[in-house]
C-alpha cells in the first residue's frame, strides 16, 4: 500500500474521528457542484501560494488552521485522484511529508457511498 494514499476506508475513518485537515483542489465551481462534506476548496493553481501564507494569512483566508509541515492528517482530493496526485507532489516539495491524497476522488466517494 503506498503511504502517500489514502483509501475511501481511511478517509471516512478520518472524518468520523474529526482527524483530518481535507483540501479539495478541485475549481471553485466544481467544488459547488460537489465536494466531500469539510472539504477546504484550494484551488490547485493557487495551492503553492497557499501553502506558503503565514499562519494567520492562511487562517483569514480559508477560515481554518493551516496545516503545519509534520501534520499527519493533511489529505488532497479532487474528482478522479490526478490533480490531488499534483498537489501531493506540490506539498511535499514545500516540506508537507506527510500528506496524502485520496486517490479515488470525488467520483469513487460518490459511488462508495450510494452502495450502502
Amino acid at each position: 500500500m503506498d503511504a502517500s494514499v489514502v483509501t475511501h476506508l481511511q478517509l471516512k475513518t478520518m472524518l468520523c474521528v474529526r482527524d483530518i485537515q481535507l483540501f479539495d483542489v478541485k475549481s471553485p465551481d466544481e467544488h459547488q457542484a460537489g465536494h466531500i462534506p469539510g472539504a477546504v476548496n484550494i484551488p490547485l493553481g493557487n495551492l503553492e501560494e497557499s501553502l506558503k501564507l503565514s499562519l494567520e494569512g492562511f487562517k483569514d483566508k480559508f477560515k481554518v488552521k493551516a496545516p503545519g509541515k509534520d501534520d499527519d492528517n493533511i489529505v488532497f482530493h479532487c474528482r478522479s485522484g490526478k490533480r490531488s496526485a499534483k498537489a501531493l507532489d506540490i506539498s511535499r516539495q514545500l516540506g508537507f511529508s506527510r500528506a496524502r491524497h485520496y486517490e479515488g476522488g470525488y467520483t469513487e466517494w460518490v459511488e462508495k457511498n450510494e452502495e450502502k
